[in-house]
């Protein structure tokens, strides 16, 4: 995040925790308002690395667990990135910048990923940045979104993952009434002020709630390397390609999906206390053993918290599932499809 935008969500009434913004000063109202309204969430939870060069989308594609090759110009598309085992080390968000490719993934992880990237470019003709400070990313969600952005003078993709640029960034269509525009810092905080005269800005609890909803599941440092992709629905998501070469962990992915021996899936769950990503998940049936993780979590309206969790699924059923300890807070389970 850019310093100077920064300073602007700040002055803009922003209330920050780790240089997140926690909420514009009432997280249970704008939760709800995530539900009822239009909303406007600076997604500062999230960072992005470039992928360019000559050889970038062959690099991509020999790296990530989707199809880069197949990727258009004016498409986006999730995917993830590997070890060796097959679990994943990150989640993105993945998309074209004229001939270069762009990843949004969990702000944690940018570091890390950047340096491992970088380790394997070689003597490719690619060059890997993390572009964090120099694009924002803004969410708009609801019933005048597109209305919202007609007053910004933005383009409206129509299909789902259809991007569409414009002078200084780029709009994705995320579903029926969300979208996500990446756009240059220095642009940032005018387009905030035309985009905000629709839609009221909410903090990143709230938009975390619309994934949880949608059934978008974002790997973070505390959930690195837990989960194949198969557990996360990242195969019904487009993010797993069973058809191109090798990449890591490829092999392991594969022999999971055509055996079927895929016995942990992803849930949306409830409870009446806080969870947070990396949360343990236990079954009185089996105490001494975690059966499950959360990967994300944030305030429900009306009170209480969701989350997304992958839990083994034959302990589902019983219903008795505990958050964090065996006989901890009860949790409520509800599988995610698509």
């Amino acid at each position: 995040m850019n310093s100077n935008w920064q300073e602007f969500l700040g002055a803009s009434g922003a209330c920050f925790d780790s240089g997140r913004v926690l909420s514009f000063g009432n997280i249970a109202s704008e939760v709800s308002a995530a539900r009822d309204a239009t909303i406007i969430a600076p997604l500062t939870h999230l960072g992005l690395i470039e992928c360019a060069g000559d050889e970038a989308k062959a690099f991509l594609h020999n790296q990530v667990t989707s199809d880069i090759n197949h990727l258009g110009a004016d498409a986006a598309q999730h995917s993830a990135w590997c070890s060796a085992k097959g679990r994943m080390l990150a989640s993105f968000l993945l998309f074209r910048n004229g001939p270069d490719f762009q990843l949004q993934l969990s702000s944690d992880l940018v570091p890390a990923i950047l340096k491992r990237l970088q380790m394997y470019v070689l003597r490719a003709k690619v060059k890997v940045t993390d572009m964090s400070s120099r694009f924002e990313l803004i969410g708009l969600s609801g019933v005048q979104a597109e209305a919202a952005l007609q007053e910004a003078s933005l383009p409206i993709p129509q299909r789902l993952l259809d991007t569409a640029s414009f002078t200084n960034g780029k709009v994705i269509r995320l579903d029926s009434t969300r979208f996500e525009i990446v756009v240059s810092s220095e642009s940032a905080a005018a387009l905030w002020e035309k985009l905000a005269v629709i839609a009221r800005p909410v903090g990143t609890p709230a938009w975390q709630w619309l994934d949880i909803q949608a059934g978008i599941p974002l790997i973070t440092e505390m959930t690195k390397e837990e989960f194949v992709p198969q557990m996360a629905n990242f195969d019904q998501l487009g993010g797993v390609s069973f058809h191109k070469g090798c990449y890591p962990g490829q092999e392991i992915i594969a022999r999971t999906q055509y055996l079927g021996k895929v016995k942990r899936h992803l849930y949306r769950i409830s409870a009446a206390e806080p969870m947070a990503a990396g949360n343990a998940i236990y079954s009185p049936e089996n105490p001494e053993h975690a059966c499950g993780m959360v990967a994300n979590a944030a305030p429900a309206p009306g009170g209480g918290y969701t989350a997304l969790a992958v839990i083994q699924e034959n302990f589902v059923e019983a219903g008795d599932l505990e958050l964090g300890v065996p006989g901890g807070t009860r949790l409520e389970t509800q599988l995610v499809k698509f």
